[in-house]
């Protein structure tokens, strides 16, 4: 993990210093840059990125891990203007933090039922082999009350 560092607000960095920092490619920094994420200036050919670049990269990999989509960091990146904790971000932050929460319990459902399922599965599939036709009967018609029970929720 990236040890927090002090910079001057005149401070630049490279692509290469900011990939080494976050311990990601430059080949992403650019991949942020074209999804309009970040905007460095240029001395010549070369990327000069500020201090708020910095910021940006650092709240994009934030958002990135918490699951939000590209578009959705960008639009609480753009909100940020400068400007900490005004009350119309952070009121959308947590609106998508809530969406976040709502889709990772359901997905959290949809794993438990699928590795239901795959017990019922293992299960069937080990009594066939072991030549236990009734035991493979009681595993389907479970696995088949599973379904119909989740297919009804």
């Amino acid at each position: 993990m990236p040890s927090e560092q002090t910079f001057t607000s005149t401070e630049t960095f490279t692509i290469t210093e900011l990939a080494r920092e976050f311990d990601i490619t430059p080949r992403a920094i650019r991949f942020y840059e074209d999804q309009g994420l970040l905007t460095p200036a240029r001395s010549g050919r070369t990327r000069v990125y500020t201090k708020a670049d910095r910021t940006r990269l650092k709240l994009t990999l934030r958002g990135k891990r918490l699951g939000l989509s590209l578009a959705e960091i960008n639009e609480l990146l753009d909100m940020y203007g400068g400007v900490r904790n005004s009350a119309s971000q952070l009121e959308r932050f947590v609106k998508v933090l809530t969406e976040r929460r709502a889709a990772l319990e359901q997905q959290r459902v949809d794993i438990e039922a699928v590795l239901i399922e795959i017990d019922t599965l293992e299960r069937q599939c080990h009594a066939l082999l072991g030549h236990n036709p009734e035991g493979a009967a009681a595993a389907r018609a479970e696995l088949v009350k599973h379904i119909d029970s989740a297919s009804t929720a």
